[in-house]
């Protein structure tokens, strides 16, 4: 045999005599080369069976197996299903676009509604109090109108938190910024804007709310003070002041830019995004930003033209 060309070292006859006796103890098996170098024709070393046996280790478990990492010792807890869904990007872009949907409609009634200051005092003054009196007397004066309002605030707090979330998740995924100008090839400028135009629009619904709801910073109505049912003669008094007029129309251009895009990207959000429909996504985003804007800021325009007054 070639097992003959090497030198069986003691660890070898140890483990014979052992095997011998029944007992089967594994050790090193190791052998010495002799001196001479192998000749052409010579077998490369070789080991038995029972050699290789005796070489191998084996090794029972103990006990249980362990946890493979720390975190499968903590047991999650199941959380609402709307909640689980909300905590994914997914599911942050399906808040943005449902709470979009809600914040669109409103702004476009508030628009509508507002065209009857071109029809008199009396027409938007009696439409203010048709509001309030919604679903009365089954419910309470001017508690639906709350109500409405709960809602909007509601959708309204969604959709910035969805925003300022999806905003974090971005960063954190990439914490390094871009080592090389950016690309806005695909990117437009309403879609890189979008969160400083959002930003503002919200700064001018507070002041908006302060000066036509509240009477905060409008407080030239009869006799120097708010009168909250005196509806159009607030609003043309509040317009009568160039800087308020300048920033509403400065706010409701930056609003258009902001439902463009989001009457676009809602679409995309929702999984309704057909490359067959992107024309008509396109129209419709645009004419209905245009028809939310035109409306709006002619309001202001014509109080200053002299066309509406008091």
């Amino acid at each position: 045999m070639c097992l003959g060309k090497y030198k069986e070292s003691g660890a070898i006859k140890a483990n014979a005599r052992h095997l011998g006796r029944g007992a089967v103890r594994h050790r090193e098996t190791r052998f010495t080369r002799p001196r001479r170098a192998l000749m052409s024709g010579d077998c490369e070393p070789t080991t038995s069976v029972g050699s290789a046996s005796m070489a191998q280790t084996i090794t029972k478990p103990s006990g249980a197996r362990g946890p493979v990492t720390g975190t499968a010792l903590v047991s999650r807890k199941k959380r609402p299903f709307l909640v689980d869904i909300y905590s994914t990007a997914v599911g942050k872009k399906y808040a943005m676009a449902i709470s979009g949907i809600a914040l669109m409609g409103f702004v476009l009634f508030h628009m509508i509604g507002n065209l009857k200051m071109y029809l008199g005092a009396y027409e938007l003054n009696h439409y203010a109090e048709f509001l309030k009196q919604l679903l009365y007397p089954l419910a309470p004066k001017g508690a639906v109108l709350w109500i409405l309002r709960g809602g909007l605030l509601a959708m309204l707090a969604l959709h910035l938190h969805a925003a300022w979330s999806l905003t974090v998740m971005n960063r954190q995924a990439r914490p390094v910024q871009y080592q090389s100008p950016r690309d806005y090839e695909v990117a437009n400028f309403a879609s890189r804007t979008m969160r400083y135009s959002g930003m503002i629009v919200f700064s001018f619904l507070i002041w908006h709310l302060l000066d036509l709801t509240f009477g905060v910073v409008n407080t030239v109505g009869t006799q120097g003070e708010f009168v909250r049912e005196e509806v159009y003669q607030n609003v043309v008094r509040s317009f009568d002041r160039w800087p308020v007029a300048a920033f509403y129309i400065l706010a409701n251009l930056l609003l258009g830019i902001h439902l463009r895009h989001g009457a676009w990207s809602l679409f995309q959000s929702l999984g309704w995004n057909n490359p067959r429909f992107n024309a008509w996504r396109w129209a419709f985003a645009t004419g209905f930003s245009l028809v939310v804007v035109i409306g709006n800021i002619s309001f202001p325009i014509a109080v200053l033209a002299g066309i509406v007054k008091v």
